[in-house]
């Protein structure tokens, strides 16, 4: 897909809010921070990709939703009907999504990796979740989290049991809830770092932005590529930024 910016405008990227942890309290005051960082953005952004992990657990039965989140999705609602595009990436937290997004919002929804020419410039966009080499435990339980027969099995529980099974699910489980991505491995060892130096063996890619990882960073690799993780908004409440020319990794301290 081809994007030109418009002039003074700018495309913004963010990933992992994983609102609803660790409770409804704390969760809401997140919340509120990354709301005002909409407000803030909605004055010159042409294009935001929400990178996954919006929410700590969704699913979507086919009559109900869960429950909360009205004031995220209302502002998120109030910068798609102002004109700014919104495209949404699913994560590991959010593999149950069906069409909500698409059909209440506008906002389109893509399971899988995304190329855009933006301005020139070649990126490779994906949450990160079952990408490149490693990683094992957490592809097997994908497997079985994207297998439409226990996506039926699980839609006919109870919205109130389903949710508390998955709430306690997210949160205690190391492989799916990230607990264990916090930790810098190294570029030998970080398994989006060894994809995005493969993907450069046969593709011309400048940008490689993921989510996933919740390590803000940005890494130069061959090519004159550079490898881009969003961070959180758990800890670090970074968000990138590209200007049609330059591409930065902010802080939001609102």
């Amino acid at each position: 897909m081809q994007i030109d910016l418009q002039s003074g405008k700018k495309i913004y990227f963010a990933s992992d809010q994983h609102f609803g942890v660790p409770d409804l309290q704390q969760s809401r005051i997140r919340e509120e921070r990354f709301i005002r960082w909409l407000d803030q953005i909605k004055r010159d952004a042409q294009i935001l990709f929400l990178m996954g992990d919006l929410f700590d657990f969704w699913h979507e039965w086919k009559y109900v939703v869960p429950k909360g989140y009205i004031r995220v999705l209302g502002k998120i609602a109030e910068l798609k009907d102002s004109g700014i595009d919104i495209y949404f990436f699913v994560g590991n937290h959010d593999l149950w999504m069906k069409n909500y997004f698409e059909v209440e919002l506008g906002i389109p929804v893509f399971f899988e990796k995304r190329y855009y020419e933006i301005n020139g410039k070649q990126f490779l966009l994906a949450h990160g979740d079952g990408l490149g080499p490693g990683d094992k435990g957490y592809k097997r339980m994908k497997k079985v989290f994207t297998n439409p027969l226990a996506q039926w099995a699980f839609r006919w529980l109870h919205p109130d049991i389903a949710m508390k099974i998955a709430n306690y699910m997210s949160q205690k489980n190391k492989m799916i809830s990230g607990v264990g991505d916090q930790k810098f491995l190294g570029e030998d060892k970080e398994f989006l770092i060894l994809y995005s130096k493969e993907k450069l063996k046969t593709e011309k890619i400048d940008y490689f932005v993921y989510g996933h990882r919740h390590l803000p960073m940005v890494l130069d690799l061959d090519k004159g590529a550079k490898y881009i993780n969003l961070g959180d908004w758990i800890s670090y409440f970074t968000y990138g930024v590209f200007d049609g020319e330059n591409f930065e990794l902010n802080k939001f301290e609102g």
